[in-house]
């Protein structure tokens, strides 16, 4: 847990000093200069004149006595003139704190709060400006300084100043004020994740993590300058190298869809890339309300109705509260906001970890707690409140899923009131279901992890993160907060009166903010056991209805073949076994017989050519035309090849007969690629059109010319390079030269997304094996996944050089690049894992059979290579 972690490492800091002052008893937006240790020797009444004279006096008309007796409790005020005289542990310091005193006395003076602020800042400034970083404290005396700056560390509630710098192997941050010890330092080494973050709506905060799944960082650092930022983040990110310093959402969505994140690590990564941080309460992790049942003596999970809508803000769950918001809304002046208040602020946060992090509440709250009857009392009450109330939309923090039940056991013995009941307030009341706070964590864990969430988070994480978020998605979705709490609501550097400036940005930092938005298009669903075909009414949906493996019936990997399996298993462990130089070009397609004993070939030499893979001689060459020829398929029963030319054309070869048999001109460009399903030819051209040809028979005999008819012309803005069909052949995916991957719905002959997402030729694109997302590479050198139902890319990876074609099995990618080497992607990973060098020159063309175990590449080199599994 996050505050739990933080206490933690705070009280390792201050074993040296049990007195230490903290940072908690700021108030909001209040700095800590300088710490002195000091004895109270004298109040209004006292006798000890003598000590007086030794000390500093201080006269107050209002006094807060806070922590009285080390005990956590609401703060107690003294009003009236008092007098207050403190003796120095180093009394050669009396004059500097005196001038220190005076010079924060004068501006706490002054009429107007900003220019307070303003003042403050300037004195903050022009400490930090006669400072450095101590190179004294660089763990290595031979580091080397690469940058120095000024910053503050964030931590919830307060910012500390002082100076951060970096070497070439660490990063340091030391207070000025010393706090809570004189440098922190972490290893380069030991980063992992880092991610720029918006400070008080500004683009100024940076964050670094030395884990890769923790919700509390190792440090939180807001700069002055969004250039400092900036340099730092590229510095460290210089550093990682192989490391992703920071990825994107869509990199994460493939492997919460394909079932190696769980919705919980999934929502966590979110929040992360959404500005999300446990370090600032106004931009607190948020997480869902999940179940809806608080009442019956036991959870069923399978039951839907045990489940809060996932597709609703909880604004819109009650709907005579939502009629009452939607007439206050639509009565509304501009700008208009259904709900007055947020789903997650500071004040929610504590509301919920108020237990253990009770200094964090009185902090925020002035020195109290909450009224009794309005505390974190029942688990029940606070679900039917969010439900009921007319103000309360309160979403839930990462701890409801988590496996610490400290903040909902009153283990401080807080004294946090007494309810009218005449109950004090102490644990928080649990559903009549769970046993014990383990049991409710336990049960909420296998809640948000349960097929119904599976199913259905894809929706909520549109309201917080995604496309509903915002617009007129949003207000469709009865989904509109007030104009202040998003992202570029408000441009603070515009407002030129300091005062406000400084309530503006306190009302924001009070109300809470919207999440970055992240997904501007529907978010995909998650592959779940349950989903074994999706509706074949949806043309959206026809990628799955009829895909030849149900997927997630055992595992999201399962293709049904222990041999495809295996063969994937142990991709990296590929071997070449022989290379044959059988044409005088590049060649641009490879079809191989069902038995594998012959090899058809095509190349930019305009030569078809048939290979004998037992006698490993060249058998035929064909010649069509003077021109090159692109793809080549065979037609089931291993009669006849087919070969599509720059001539325009489409040529069918009889292999019994050894001639041509037949010439479809349906071009007026060169034809790039052909695919072929139940008697259907598809063919693509850079005439920018994909046609769909009927009247193909599976095996041409005799010498009668057939009769082609066009049943679709898909047309495209620019020419297509390529095209792949999904396994059930409703669906075709095409490539074009400006890099936009084109998803169609062939049976309607309609469009249904276009992603532009190469910025240059894309060369192959293909389905995964259960037709969910498309693959793509281009000469930009990036390999780029796409959702199929949703047209999102949801994942994209790049090397240093173009991949002319690949095959997959939906989580492992072997591409031909073009320096003649094949990689071996890990998707899910979001990495290279091998690569093999396979041809002097690009490679072009892959082919591997259904069973996976027998893989040829053709490259530039004139070359067909055979390659071994090694198991």
């Amino acid at each position: 847990m996050a505050f739990i972690r933080k206490k933690q490492q705070e009280q390792l800091l201050q074993l040296y000093s049990k007195e230490r002052f903290s940072l908690l008893l700021l108030n909001l937006e209040e700095y800590y200069f300088e710490q002195h240790t000091a004895h109270h020797i004298w109040c209004k009444g006292s006798q000890n004149e003598s000590a007086k004279s030794r000390g500093i006096s201080l006269i107050f008309s209002q006094v807060y006595f806070i922590k009285e007796h080390n005990i956590v409790a609401p703060y107690k005020i003294e009003r009236g003139r008092m007098e207050y005289v403190f003796e120095l542990d180093v009394s050669g310091k009396v004059e500097d704190v005196v001038e220190t005193l005076l010079q924060l006395h004068r501006a706490s003076c002054l009429d107007k709060l900003g220019d307070q602020t303003a003042m403050i800042t300037a004195i903050l400034q022009s400490r930090l400006a006669r400072t450095s970083f101590d190179k004294n404290r660089f763990q290595s005396v031979s580091e080397k300084l690469h940058m120095e700056c000024k910053a503050e560390m964030v931590t919830p509630l307060v910012t500390n100043p002082g100076h951060v710098c970096i070497t070439d192997t660490n990063l340091y941050f030391q207070p000025l004020n010393g706090y809570p010890k004189p440098v922190v330092q972490i290893t380069l080494q030991d980063v992992r994740r880092i991610y720029k973050r918006r400070h008080g709506l500004m683009p100024l905060g940076l964050e670094v993590f030395c884990t890769e799944d923790d919700l509390c960082s190792d440090i939180y650092l807001k700069f002055y300058d969004p250039q400092n930022r900036d340099d730092l983040y590229f510095y460290i990110a210089t550093y990682l190298e192989h490391h992703l310093a920071e990825r994107t959402a869509e990199s994460y969505t493939l492997q919460w869809q394909r079932g190696h994140l769980s919705n919980y690590q999934y929502l966590l990564h979110l929040n992360n890339l959404a500005d999300r941080s446990c370090n600032d309460l106004s931009q607190y992790p948020v997480f869902p309300w999940i179940l809806s049942d608080y009442c019956s003596s036991e959870l069923d999970l399978s039951n839907p109705g045990s489940f809060r809508d996932l597709s609703k803000p909880l604004g819109a769950l009650n709907k005579e509260r939502l009629e009452r918001l939607l007439t206050r809304y639509q009565e509304m002046a501009e700008p208009k906001f259904m709900y007055g208040s947020h789903y997650s602020s500071p004040g929610y946060v504590l509301f919920y970890l108020v237990r253990i992090a009770p200094e964090y509440m009185l902090c925020l709250q002035n020195g109290r707690f909450d009224n009794a009857d309005r505390m974190f009392n029942s688990i029940a009450e606070t679900w039917k409140n969010c439900l009921d109330g007319a103000t309360d939309f309160k979403e839930l923090i990462p701890e409801f899923y988590g496996d610490d039940i400290s903040f909902l056991v009153n283990s401080l013995k807080l004294d946090l009131g007494k309810r009218q009941g005449g109950q004090m307030v102490d644990d928080v009341e649990l559903p009549p279901w769970a046993r014990s706070p383990e049991d409710f964590l336990q049960k909420s864990k296998d809640a948000l992890e349960s097929n119904y969430v599976s199913e259905h988070l894809h929706e909520w994480i549109d309201l917080i993160f995604g496309y509903k978020q915002k617009g007129s998605e949003a207000v469709g979705a009865q989904n509109v907060f007030h104009p202040l709490t998003y992202e570029g609501g408000v441009d603070l550097n515009s407002i030129e009166d300091p005062d406000e400036k400084v309530a503006m940005l306190t009302q924001i930092l009070e109300f809470g903010q919207t999440p970055k938005q992240l997904f501007v298009t529907p978010h995909p669903r998650r592959i779940t056991p349950k989903f074994k075909s999706l509706s074949q009414t949806s043309s959206h949906n026809a990628s799955t209805a009829d895909s030849p493996v149900s997927p997630g019936e055992e595992s999201f990997e399962d293709l049904t073949e222990e041999s495809k399996t295996l063969a994937w298993n142990n991709i990296t462990k590929l071997q070449l076994h022989e290379q044959h130089k059988i044409h005088k070009e590049a060649i641009t397609g490879i079809a191989v017989s069902c038995n594998g004993s012959s090899v058809f070939t095509t190349s930019q030499d305009s030569t078809l050519k048939m290979f004998s893979k037992q006698s490993k001689m060249l058998q035929r060459s064909i010649s069509f035309s003077n021109m090159a020829l692109s793809s080549c398929l065979l037609l089931p029963g291993d009669a006849t090849v087919i070969s599509s030319s720059w001539d325009n054309n489409v040529y069918f070869y009889s292999i019994a007969f050894g001639r041509r048999q037949d010439t479809l001109m349906g071009h007026d460009d060169a034809v790039s690629k052909i695919c072929w399903h139940d008697n259907r030819l598809y063919s693509a051209s850079w005439d920018s059109t994909v046609k769909v040809w009927s009247g193909v028979p599976a095996e041409m005999t005799g010498t009668k010319r057939h009769q082609f008819d066009m049943l679709a012309e898909l047309e495209h803005d620019v020419g297509v390079d390529t095209i792949s069909l999904n396994a059930a052949s409703t669906l075709l995916v095409s490539g074009t030269k400006e890099g936009t991957v084109n998803i169609w719905d062939l049976t309607m002959a309609t469009i249904l997304h276009q992603v532009p997402c190469h910025s240059g030729t894309i060369y192959d694109t293909a389905f995964s094996p259960d037709s969910r997302h498309v693959l793509s590479t281009g000469e930009d050198g990036s390999l780029n996944v796409i959702d199929v139902q949703t047209g999102m890319l949801i994942s994209s990876m790049t090397s240093d050089e173009p991949q002319r074609c690949f095959i997959w099995d939906g989580n492992t990618v072997l591409s031909g690049s073009q320096s003649g080497e094949l990689f071996v992607w890990d998707l899910l990973g979001g990495k290279i894992t091998e690569r093999i060098q396979g041809h002097a020159g690009a490679v072009t063309c892959i082919w591997m059979n259904e069973q996976c175990s027998s893989i040829i590449t053709g490259g530039e080199d004139r070359q067909i290579t055979f390659w071994k599994l090694q198991y």
